[in-house]
């Protein structure tokens, strides 16, 4: 291992066993790189063209003149060599008989560019100075004026929300490589906080994860609609995940533990994207915290990452439309067909126009049964290529490409019968049997008052559009009366400003 001397991390916390695991894991050498900062000129480090899925260094430029490349990523005194590898030195040596040409940044340049030997980067997110040419003592103050640092200035918490989605068209096509449209919206949201701390906490919710009851009948009715399994797992599984990620992409994370909390406004059970929201806001909190930057870790790339926690490390049944919504936020047209997913191994997502959007209306249960349950048997329909599920997928596609252009005219009549339409489609793929009584009641309820209907996830709840402001304020009376939770949808705009009603 080489490590500059003059090279003092500004987290003293650095963790150097991540760098070694990874070193090991991999079929060469290594060399840690990071970001430059905006300013920082390229021509002042070695330059290094890492690929992304392998992370082998594919090019190394030492101190290129300005205007040579494009790429950001520099190369620091910090490598791992194997022993095998050694030799090259003295051969490298031999070659720059030249003492101002024999530098490691030469050395690297010539063993990548020229020998083509694998040399792997991994990248080092957290800052670093430059002390420069010091002795004992004087890198014994730098490092007590860093601590003291870190004391005086203790960092702030760090909360970010993601907020709960609708889906307007195609949904449940996200799963079987259809093509859907969802919209986030301001009424509800998910809340992740995170404090740095001594040791890592992951701190329970009052009512989500209750540990105290007042009596036995307390515990039946919480659990009853609640169920059992609260947000805790979720943040959990997002943190197991995420250093997962971090160490398989090469990406050197520091030691510093901290204190996870989570709040939620978020109806459960009724297909609004609950457990997404949980763990799109904590990933937003890791990154932001670790200083994972979007260049490490793309927004299609997250989307995947966050269905992988709900999938792989705790079984729900997802799709991607939920996860690529709050990762991209707004109004996103979204194409999951098999020849993208294959490809690129993520679909093609589109944000849409958000400034003149129709009165969407939201109505739910106020006791929903497992709104996972509304699945039942039809992925393994469609996996066995059933005629009839395979076809309704595509229906399902096309509808929303008509919804889109509906959209973009602002045809809304045409919309809301797209809407129905959507909804008579998934009535006769999932059975009545399937969708149940009180997603059916909810549906021919609206219908009573001339509004479009359909589910905007797995169950539970409504979205619909009624164009006829005097029969929405009837309709909202009869849901409240009907014993359901209604409201009118409040889009959420990433770009700061609120999706207002063409009839407001």
């Amino acid at each position: 291992m080489v490590i500059a001397g003059d090279m003092l991390c500004a987290d003293q916390n650095f963790d150097i066993a991540q760098v070694l695991r990874f070193f090991r894991s991999k079929p060469g050498e290594l060399a840690i790189y990071y970001e430059l900062e905006e300013g920082e000129k390229s021509s002042s480090r070695g330059i290094v063209e890492v690929c992304p899925e392998t992370h082998r260094i594919s090019r190394f430029l030492e101190k290129p003149q300005d205007g040579v490349t494009a790429l950001r990523l520099a190369s620091v005194v910090f490598y791992c060599l194997r022993k095998a590898t050694l030799p090259y030195l003295s051969d490298f040596l031999t070659l720059q008989p030249q003492a101002q040409d024999r530098t490691f940044g030469r050395f690297w340049e010539w063993i990548i560019n020229e020998q083509k030997l694998p040399v792997f980067g991994m990248k080092l997110p957290t800052g670093f100075q430059l002390i420069g040419q010091v002795g004992l003592s004087d890198y014994t103050k730098w490092l007590a004026h860093y601590s003291a640092q870190q004391q005086q200035c203790p960092a702030k918490p760090i909360t970010y929300r993601s907020y709960a989605r609708v889906g307007l068209m195609g949904n449940p096509s996200d799963g079987f490589n259809g093509k859907t449209i969802a919209m986030t919206i301001s009424n509800f949201w998910a809340e992740v906080t995170l404090m740095e701390s001594q040791t890592l906490v992951l701190l329970p919710h009052p009512l989500n994860d209750p540990t105290e009851f007042g009596s036995l009948q307390d515990l039946y009715c919480i659990s009853r609609k609640e169920g059992y399994l609260g947000g805790l797992r979720l943040l959990q599984a997002t943190c197991k995940k995420f250093y997962q990620f971090c160490s398989k992409q090469g990406i050197a994370l520091t030691k510093q533990n901290f204190t996870l909390k989570y709040d939620t406004n978020i109806p459960r059970q009724v297909g609004l994207a609950g457990s997404s929201a949980i763990v799109s806001a904590t990933l937003k909190c890791l990154m932001k915290f670790y200083n994972i930057t979007e260049s490490d870790l793309p927004k299609p790339t997250r989307a995947n990452f966050i269905l992988n926690v709900e999938t792989d490390e705790l079984f729900i049944t997802a799709g991607l439309q939920d996860r690529v919504v709050q990762v991209y936020e707004g109004l996103v047209y979204m194409d999951f067909s098999k020849q993208l997913m294959d490809e690129q191994g993520y679909g093609d997502y589109i944000p849409m126009d958000m400034s003149s959007l129709p009165p969407f209306w939201l109505a739910y249960l106020s006791d929903p049964s497992d709104s996972g349950r509304i699945h039942s048997n039809v992925r393994q329909r469609w996996l066995n290529g059933e005629a009839e599920v395979v076809e309704a997928m595509k229906s399902f596609a096309a509808l929303t490409d008509q919804a889109r252009v509906a959209l973009q005219g602002m045809d809304w009549s045409r919309l809301a019968q797209l809407m129905d339409e959507n909804f008579a489609l998934r009535r006769s793929v999932y059975t009545e049997d399937c969708l149940g009584p009180g997603n059916l009641k909810m549906v021919q309820l609206a219908r009573q008052f001339g509004s479009a209907a359909k589910l905007p996830g797995s169950g539970g709840a409504v979205v619909g559009l009624c164009l006829d402001q005097v029969r929405l304020v009837e309709m909202r009376k009869a849901f409240q009366e009907a014993g359901c939770v209604f409201c009118v949808i409040v889009p959420y705009n990433p770009s700061g400003t609120i999706g207002t009603n063409s009839q407001d």
